[in-house]
C-alpha cells in the first residue's frame, strides 16, 4: 500500500509538471520575447497544479474589478433590490425674492439616462415632475455633485485616457455613462477636411461649452481600412482635439468622449429638458462640488467625522434606480470602469464620506478577513485603470477560492464573463473545449493582459486560475492569443 501510495504522489507530480511545462511553452512564443508572465492554477480544494512566477507583483488592470465587486456583495448582500438613497432627485431652494433655485441632485446612480428611448431610471421623469408640479420658472439650476469629494480621477490613470470613455470621470451626478459622442463624415473629395459634428440630441443645450478641433483630412485610401484617427483632450480643457484621416465613401465613424464636468453636464441637459416643458430658467447653470479634505482619508481622519453632502431646500422627486445587481454584473461583463469607480464610492459611504480612499479601505478589509498576504496586493482605483494597482498570481487565485466558499460565491462568479458567449469573452475560447467553461475577468492596459476566474477541464473539474502578461514590448504581438492557448491546454487536465 505504502509503495503503492508513493507511486501515486509521483505520477501525479509527474503529471503537474507536464502540465506546467505545457502552459509554460504556450505562454512564451518569440513573438512575444521579453513579455513577463505570471500564472497560477489551482483545484477548488487549494491544491495548486501549475505556479509561474506567482508571487511578483503584477498590473492586474481590469482584474481589479474583481475585488471591487466582491467588496460589494461581501459588505452589500446580494443587492438585488432598489436602493432609494442611490437616486437622483430635485430640490426646490427658495429665495427671498423672485422665482427659486432648482438643484439637481446626484445619487450616485450610475444608470441614469437622458435618451428618448429612455424606459427606466430617466432624466425627462424628474423634468416631467417640475412641469407636473406647476413650476413654470426658476432662478438658478444647479447640479449638486457633493454625495462624493471632488475625485473625478483616482491616482495613476494616464491623461491620455480622460478623453475616452475608459477614462471618463467619476461623478455622484452620471448621465448617460458621462459620454458623449462625435460623428465623423468623410467630405465627398479627397483633400477636403472631413466633417466632424456632435451626435444629434448629445449636447442640444445651447450654450453648453464644447470645442473641437477638427485636422482630420479626406484621402483616397487609407492603408485598406476606412478611417484612421486619434482623439485628444488637455487634462480640464473643453477642446477635443480630432486628427487623422478618412477614405472618400466611408461610412461614418461615431466616436465616444468623455465630458469633462459631468454635473455640469447633466445640469445643462436638464435645462433642455425643462425647456421644452415650458419651464423658464431665469438665472445661469451652476455646479455644487465638494473640495477633497484631509478628513477624506479614513488614516487621517483621527475620529473625526467624514464630510458630507450638500443640502439645501426640501425634495420634491426622487428616482427609483435599477438594484445595484443589475449595474455590478453590467459593470464585470462590459468591463465598465465608470461603474467601477462609482461603486467604489459607494462602498466608501459604509464607513465613511464617499472617497476613494473610503471605497478602498473597505476592499482591504475584504482581503484582510480572506486572509490575503498585504505584500501581495496595492489597489489605488476600483476598476483597473491605474498603473499603481499590483497583485500577485497566487493571492488572486487564492482569493477566488475564498470568494467560492462565500454564500454569495455563486451571485459573485455570476457576474464573470463567459467564455464565447458575453461579455468581454465573448470573441474568446469560441468553437474550442472552453466555450461556455470558462468564467473569468479580463484585463488590458498597454503592455497589460490579465484573465483570473474559473474553467471547466474536459472531466468535469473546475480550476481556478490567474493569469497575468505584464511588460509586453511595444513590437510584440497581442498576448492574448498564447494566454488562451496555455488556458486551453490546461483544460485537458483530469
Amino acid at each position: 500500500m505504502r509503495i503503492l501510495l508513493t507511486l501515486l504522489v509521483a505520477i501525479a507530480l509527474a503529471a503537474c509538471g507536464t502540465l506546467a511545462e505545457s502552459a509554460r511553452d504556450a505562454l512564451h512564443p518569440l513573438a512575444l520575447e521579453g513579455t513577463r508572465w505570471g500564472l497560477v492554477v489551482m483545484t477548488m480544494e487549494g491544491d495548486e497544479l501549475v505556479a509561474i512566477r506567482p508571487d511578483e507583483r503584477f498590473v492586474p488592470a481590469s482584474n481589479t474589478k474583481l475585488f471591487t465587486t466582491a467588496a460589494a456583495f461581501h459588505r452589500l448582500g446580494s443587492m438585488t433590490s432598489p436602493d432609494p438613497s442611490m437616486g437622483t432627485s430635485i430640490r426646490l431652494k427658495p429665495r427671498e425674492h423672485g422665482p427659486p433655485d432648482l438643484v439637481l441632485v446626484g445619487g450616485g446612480d450610475a444608470m441614469l439616462i437622458d435618451a428618448e428611448d429612455c424606459e427606466r431610471d430617466c432624466l425627462a421623469d424628474l423634468a416631467d415632475t417640475v412641469a407636473a408640479s406647476g413650476i413654470k420658472r426658476i432662478n438658478d439650476l444647479i447640479g449638486d455633485d457633493t454625495l462624493y469629494p471632488d475625485q473625478p480621477w483616482p491616482m495613476g490613470w494616464s491623461w491620455e485616457d480622460l478623453a475616452t470613455r475608459s477614462g471618463a470621470a467619476t461623478s455622484a451626478l452620471t448621465v448617460n455613462n458621462n459620454e458623449i459622442a462625435l460623428v465623423i463624415t468623410p467630405a465627398a473629395e479627397a483633400g477636403q477636411p472631413a466633417s466632424v459634428t456632435w451626435r444629434e440630441g448629445d449636447m442640444v443645450a445651447e450654450g453648453y461649452p464644447r470645442d473641437v478641433r477638427n485636422d482630420i483630412v479626406t484621402i483616397a485610401s487609407v492603408k485598406g481600412v476606412d478611417a484612421v484617427f486619434g482623439v485628444e483632450r488637455l487634462p480640464d480643457s473643453p477642446i477635443v482635439h480630432v486628427y487623422g484621416q478618412v477614405k472618400v465613401g466611408a461610412v461614418q465613424q461615431t466616436v465616444p468622449v468623455a465630458v469633462t464636468s459631468p454635473a455640469n453636464a447633466a445640469a445643462w441637459r436638464f435645462r433642455h429638458l425643462l425647456q421644452k416643458r415650458g419651464v423658464v430658467v431665469d438665472g445661469s447653470v451652476q455646479t455644487w462640488r465638494r473640495p477633497v479634505q484631509l478628513t477624506d482619508d479614513p488614516e487621517l481622519r483621527k475620529g473625526a467625522s467624514p464630510p458630507s453632502p450638500r443640502k439645501e431646500g426640501f425634495e420634491i422627486a426622487r428616482l427609483l434606480p435599477s438594484p445595484l445587481a443589475e449595474d455590478v454584473t453590467f459593470l464585470m461583463k462590459q468591463s465598465q470602469n465608470l461603474h467601477a469607480e462609482l461603486l467604489l464610492r459607494r462602498l466608501g459611504l459604509i464607513e465613511g464620506g464617499g472617497s476613494i480612499e473610503d471605497g478602498l479601505a473597505i476592499v482591504y478589509k475584504m482581503l484582510e478577513t480572506a486572509g490575503a498576504d498585504r505584500a501581495a496586493w496595492d489597489f489605488s482605483d476600483g476598476s483597473g485603470m491605474s498603473v499603481y494597482n499590483r497583485v500577485t498570481p497566487r493571492m488572486v487565485a487564492n482569493f477566488l477560492r475564498w470568494t467560492s466558499q462565500q454564500d454569495w460565491g455563486e451571485a459573485f462568479r455570476a457576474t464573470l464573463p463567459i467564455g464565447g458567449v458575453d461579455g468581454t469573452l465573448r470573441r474568446r475560447f469560441v468553437a474550442t473545449r472552453l466555450e461556455g467553461r470558462i468564467f473569468a475577468k479580463t484585463g488590458t492596459l498597454t503592455g497589460v493582459n490579465a484573465l483570473s476566474g474559473f474553467m471547466q477541464t474536459k472531466s468535469g473539474k473546475t480550476l481556478i486560475f490567474s493569469a497575468y502578461a505584464n511588460d509586453r514590448p511595444s513590437e510584440a504581438d497581442s498576448s492574448v492569443a498564447a494566454l488562451d492557448a496555455a488556458l486551453l491546454e490546461l483544460s485537458e487536465t483530469n
